[in-house]
């Protein structure tokens, strides 16, 4: 039984003994004392002032005094107001450091038995990605290994959009103006090619538009009637019918840009274990409506639309399927639900999508309930907000959006230059070098979006995110190769265990503490599907070491071998903390910078 269970239940037999009245288990809470205070361990006694009918500093007392009595390990307790503050010995957490952190399996939480799919990415294949794909990326990708680490079975899945008018636009542009060029012929990443033709559709379009103006159209009759947007419709039909020339070049265009993002994907660091294409998906869905209608979830207006009314849950009448029987974009998000479920039988599915989807999810989620889907109640949508950028920091390819692949080339870069200044790399070669600097320059990236709760709107520079003292991806990378170099120094065998009774320093006490806590931090950020608390966690623990560092007589010169082989053991965990904590969130740690 760990201290703080062995805390809870003498504190129900206090009660007991003390007052006569049973205090449930729940309803004891610890929290951990704070820096201004002695003590390591916080019972809040108000819940308790009930049963005592005293006031909480008495109760508190009395409390302190039944647990320093009963409990071996605490060694002293002061009262602030309604709050107990237990000092426990510092042979208990010796103990624990020698027993537990010290394992090299320590963090490792035990399989749960639930199947996750998280769902993110989701690009269209018409254009590049861009810096909210980016977050998006990062954020699905940790959340996956942090459900992974927390025990569960994770599956990452890309739905791709491949299909739609705005693939059909890039294809005509490709088709009337690309002169048979390739990406090998014109030396240009598959994405980038792609969606350098979607940008000439829309200035070509633009220029239809103004010229229909001119001769007196409306601007919604001069969209309507541009030739373009009508060949690109008649382009998206043909597809729809399986017209061959129009498949082929559909085929060979998506190649581009799948090969285009394999290599941003390489480069983030993110993978799938399984991609769904829209253009197998788009017309599923259209059984289920058939089911929604024959339950009498939908309804069927005069017109043969059919809807769904939501207005007594808060929300509004939603078109599930178009009067002519084709799909609207929730028909299809219904069947892909159902398909994925089939697939994988998920006890949870995690959809990555910006907040814009907010509304869009609430109605998924909502249908699939009503349609008596008893996993429905698993689905989560893990919204997420905008980045911004401070204006005139990158310049973007297409002077709207922030290139992906730009990001990266610039983070690189910057990290190249910064490292360099500080002529730390001297006895390094030119490939380890490269190789340092693409960590530096993306654990840089990785660390500023994802210390970030997920839900609020960021804006990122690029040039702060890259610094090697503060809360930032840099100082943890730093911290780390810091302790390997330390630890190769000083020959350090992980095998020593020390006496329970060495003294601690304050900083040493709290650095055991703060370690204790990672399988902790795990499961809490996996519960709330947040990289952030993880990664903040993280950085304190580079910051506590830091501190410990700086306080303590050199280590390796330590004359006391009990002493520096404590020193050497907290070092090494720290180490091990960094490393596979920062891996979660997909973030390399060198062994030397």
């Amino acid at each position: 039984m760990n201290i703080e269970q062995h805390i809870v239940t003498k504190t129900v037999e206090a009660v007991k003994s003390l007052y006569s009245q049973d205090l449930p288990e729940a309803q004891v809470n610890l929290q951990d004392t704070r820096s201004e205070f002695e003590g390591q361990i916080t019972l809040v006694v108000f819940p308790v002032v009930r049963f005592s009918k005293k006031s909480p500093e008495v109760t508190a007392t009395e409390l302190g005094e039944y647990l320093q009595a009963n409990v071996d390990e605490i060694t002293g307790f002061n009262v602030v107001k309604g709050f107990l503050n237990l000092s426990v010995a510092n042979a208990h957490w010796v103990d624990l450091f020698n027993t537990t952190i010290l394992r090299p399996d320590f963090g490792t939480i035990p399989a749960n038995g639930k199947k996750v799919m998280v769902e993110y990415s989701s690009p269209n294949t018409n254009k590049p990605l861009h810096l909210g794909h980016v977050r998006n990326n990062l954020l699905g990708y940790s959340v996956s290994e942090l459900l992974k680490a927390s025990g569960s079975e994770v599956y990452k899945v890309n739905l791709v959009n491949d299909r739609g008018i705005h693939i059909c636009k890039s294809m005509l542009a490709w088709q009337k103006w690309g002169n048979g060029e390739t990406p090998e012929s014109a030396g240009i990443k598959g994405d980038h090619l792609v969606g350098k033709y979607y940008v000439i559709f829309d200035k070509e379009y633009k220029k239809e538009i103004e010229a229909l103006k001119q001769e007196g159209q409306t601007e919604e009759e001069a969209k309507k009637n541009a030739p373009l947007i009508k060949a690109a419709q008649a382009m998206l039909l043909a597809w729809e019918a399986g017209d061959d020339e129009v498949i082929s070049l559909w085929k060979t265009m998506n190649t581009w840009v799948y090969n285009g993002f394999e290599v941003t994907y390489k480069n983030l660091g993110v993978d799938f274990d399984k991609f769904y294409y829209e253009s197998n998906t788009y017309l599923l869905g259209k059984d289920t409506v058939e089911e929604g209608l024959a339950s009498g979830v939908f309804y069927k207006k005069e017109d043969g639309s059919v809807w769904i009314d939501l207005t007594a849950d808060g929300l509004d009448q939603k078109l599930v399927l178009r009067a002519d029987g084709t799909s609207v974009y929730i028909t299809q998000d219904l069947g892909t639900a159902q398909m994925k479920q089939d697939d994988f039988e998920l006890d949870e599915s995690i959809y990555v999508v910006g907040n814009e989807q907010d509304y869009h999810f609430k109605v998924l989620f909502l249908i699939l309930e009503k349609l008596g889907k008893s996993w429905a109640k698993g689905l989560y949508h893990l919204s997420y907000g905008m980045v911004d950028l401070p204006s005139g920091k990158m310049k973007s390819r297409e002077g709207t959006v922030v290139d992906a692949d730009d990001l990266i080339a610039e983070m690189v870069a910057t990290a190249k230059e910064k490292t360099e200044a500080l002529g730390k790399v001297d006895r390094f070669s030119e490939e380890e070098k490269e190789q340092l600097y693409f960590n530096i320059g993306m654990g840089a990236l990785k660390y500023f979006l994802l210390k970030v709760e997920p839900k609020k709107r960021l804006l990122f520079d690029p040039a702060e995110s890259i610094d090697f003292q503060g809360n930032t991806g840099p100082f943890i990378q730093y911290t780390h190769a810091r302790i390997k170099s330390l630890l190769l120094k000083a020959d350090f065998r992980e095998d020593q265990r020390v006496d329970n009774q060495i003294p601690l320093s304050a900083t040493e006490l709290e650095m055991i503490i703060l370690l204790a806590k990672y399988p902790a931090e795990i499961a809490s950020a996996a519960k709330s599907f947040s990289p952030a608390s993880l990664a903040n966690y993280i950085y304190e623990v580079a910051k506590m070491f830091n501190k410990f560092y700086h306080e303590v007589p050199p280590i390796v010169k330590e004359e006391d071998q009990q002493l520096k082989q404590l020193r050497l053991n907290l070092s090494w965990v720290t180490a091990n903390i960094l490393k596979s904590g920062t891996r979660i969130l997909g973030i390399e740690v060198p062994e030397r910078m």
